[in-house]
């Protein structure tokens, strides 16, 4: 088994970098002061059960959960405690877990509310295009309200509308989560397609294997803390993971 990570020294490279991270939710420390970075270009997952602290972390990363000490550095400038609106304005942008698309609104609708930040017209009716290329469905459904959708295609126009914003860093929060086996693959082969496109990636997933299987590197959280990190295909392989996260037993 790895050695327990208890901190970090960043990387010179990093896009984002935690130090010491602390965020207390309804009274609870759900982040224990982590250590975490994520280089240019890099997809990075964040994996652990239920409770670890995942969510919580991306929220206040975003601006959406106070921070109670700690900092967090997004392309080199202290953000700690930003508004998520400014730091989309930053190129930083994330698809929630539960997707928060809105139902009233068709998919078309729901994209051009990611691209509210900018103002360049045509090339956002070409980027709309592309995600009607990365998502064939949406097109066929694109006046459709997005409350009708199913949760796959929900989740689809969730990244999608993410995507519009033109992040550097896309922040995934449990992107197949309640979602049917054919629609998870064609969720992560998109992740990757993004990744290789040159959109650093942090994904938080329960999908220990498949989050693993596509990511560089890995960070395994529990109880609120870090406790392993490293190449993702060493965790992949690692006893003790596999017997907590993949359900084989660490003997």
């Amino acid at each position: 088994m790895s050695d327990p990570v208890t901190g970090s020294s960043g990387s010179a490279s990093a896009l984002l970098e935690l130090s010491k991270l602390e965020v207390a939710y309804g009274g609870i420390q759900a982040v224990k002061g982590i250590d975490l970075h994520v280089d240019k270009g890099e997809l990075v997952c964040l994996i652990g059960a239920n409770g670890a602290g995942k969510t919580t972390t991306l929220k206040g990363i975003c601006g959406l959960q106070p921070v109670k000490r700690g900092t967090i550095r997004y392309d080199g400038k202290d953000i700690t405690g930003r508004p998520a609106f400014e730091l989309v304005r930053n190129g930083l942008a994330m698809v929630p877990e539960g997707r928060g698309v809105f139902g009233a609104l068709t998919i078309e609708e729901n994209l051009a509310m990611g691209a509210y930040v900018r103002d360049d017209r045509a090339a956002i009716a070409t980027d709309i295009e592309r995600i009607f290329h990365l998502f064939p469905r949406l097109k066929e459904r694109r006046r459709q309200t997005a409350g009708t959708l199913s949760g796959g295609e929900q989740q689809m126009l969730a990244m999608g509308r993410a995507l519009l914003s033109k992040p550097r860093l896309l922040l995934l929060d449990e992107p197949s989560m309640g979602l049917a086996p054919l629609m998870v693959q064609k969720v992560f082969e998109t992740v990757m397609t993004v990744s290789q496109e040159g959109v650093t990636i942090l994904l938080i997933e329960q999908n220990a294997k498949l989050a693993l299987e596509v990511s560089n590197r890995g960070y395994v959280m529990e109880s609120g803390a870090i406790t392993l990190a490293g190449d993702a295909k060493t965790l992949l392989h690692d006893p003790a993971v596999r017997a907590a996260y993949l359900g084989e037993s660490a003997a």
